[in-house]
């Protein structure tokens, strides 16, 4: 793989970890602030409503710009955000940096694959774009607990000077070795919005989401789901959590291989497998053997399905893929809200902490059946997703 590949995927690094680190962060936060932990957590749920928002926004107002420039001033962007959290005096000033720091996040990782794409002969063209969302993955697995053991040993703010600093090197990486990519010729931006007439993009969107919310149902209520069903310590679920984020990266490298090789199939499979797999889990939960193998197999099979689903968005819109990147980033995020709504909804209602994984299979099987549908809408052609095509032009 081009070394290119590797500068983007340190740029997803330091994304992942702003997006995620602050999770074990949040009870030195609130307690610096002043604030209750339900406060505290709006650091979380605003950056996510950012990212949605940024992932379409700011691909669209980029998609007629030199895609390297793009990268390297969302990471001025990035880097600008993180220090304004590592500097902030107040609550709101947090949240504020927060905010800044998403707003890059849809629009690096949706213009960064249509560039790790481009890098590649197209029968390699997920397996690039799952090395650059290898950082994210990364960042799960270890950069998570390094950055919480660094924050709670040396103040939570010597973490967001870390993640600065790693926003400071991918800069210096992707200005060094991502080669100069000239502005699109022809067009404008909002022509670019002409790809939302067909529906097989908006299909894209709803297989993301249900497709990849799925898992996020299951996730969210995990640590509970752990310690009370499955009878681990509080201590342990770190630990556990890092088996988890060695699945997601597993599973994302070989899922984008095995898109390359027939990206219908490989989907389709991965979504069934993800149904039965959260059901059997639910069912056995109470054996901690029979967890943490099935934690393991829940990152690797919900993770894999994301370099597919990202190539099959940008093969319906191929006159606008950058737009379309990004729309189907904002997808993943929203996924995840509404997976975590969806397995919110039956704790509330008092079916128990295995219930999450059982609103998680059904979601991921209903992102199975949109999947199936919008394929049948082509024709029943499941071999070849990459012949559709929607000029945009002026």
């Amino acid at each position: 793989m081009p070394v290119a590949l590797y500068a983007l995927a340190l740029g997803g690094f330091g994304i992942g970890l702003t997006e995620f680190v602050i999770m074990g962060l949040l009870p030195e936060v609130a307690a610096d602030f002043g604030v209750t932990e339900t406060v505290a957590g709006y650091l979380i749920s605003g950056y996510a409503l950012s990212v949605a928002i940024g992932g379409i926004l700011f691909t669209a107002a980029l998609g007629r710009v030199n895609r390297k420039h793009a990268l390297l001033g969302l990471l001025v962007l990035f880097i600008a955000g993180n220090m304004m959290s590592a500097l902030a005096g107040s609550y709101e000033a947090m949240l504020a940096g927060r905010i800044v720091a998403a707003l890059c996040h849809g629009a690096f990782f949706g213009i960064g694959a249509v560039v790790a794409a481009d890098l590649v002969p197209e029968n390699r063209r997920a397996a690039a774009i799952s090395v650059m969302f290898a950082g994210l993955t990364i960042a799960n697995v270890l950069g998570v607990p390094l950055g919480t053991f660094l924050g709670q040993a040396a103040g939570w703010r010597s973490t967001f000077w870390a993640i600065t600093a790693i926003g400071v090197i991918a800069l210096a990486g992707i200005a060094l070795l991502v080669k100069d990519t000239p502005a699109p010729i022809g067009g404008n931006t909002l022509a670019e919005f002409r790809i939302f007439r067909n529906p097989q993009v908006w299909l894209s969107m709803l297989v993301t989401i249900l497709g990849y919310g799925g898992m996020f149902g299951a996730f969210t209520y995990i640590a509970f789901t752990l310690t009370e069903v499955s009878g681990f310590s509080s201590s342990a679920v770190p630990w556990l959590l890092v088996l988890f984020g060695v699945g997601l990266f597993a599973g994302n490298l070989l899922g984008g291989r095995a898109a390359d090789r027939n990206l219908p199939r490989t989907l389709i499979a991965l979504m069934a497998a993800l149904t039965v797999l959260l059901a059997v889990f639910a069912l056995t939960a109470t054996s901690q053997v029979a967890t943490v193998i099935a934690l393991v197999l829940m990152g690797a099979l919900g993770f894999a399905t994301v370099p597919g689903l990202q190539m099959r968005i940008m093969n319906h819109a191929a006159d606008a893929p950058t737009l379309a990147s990004g729309a189907n980033i904002a997808a993943f995020n929203f996924g995840n809200a509404f997976g975590a709504w969806a397995g919110g909804l039956t704790l509330a209602a008092g079916f128990g902490f295995v219930a999450p994984l059982w609103v998680g299979a059904a979601i991921t099987l209903a992102g199975l059946v949109a999947y199936l549908s919008a394929s049948r809408l082509r024709g029943g052609e499941y071999a070849d997703e990459r012949d559709e095509r929607v000029p945009v032009a002026a």
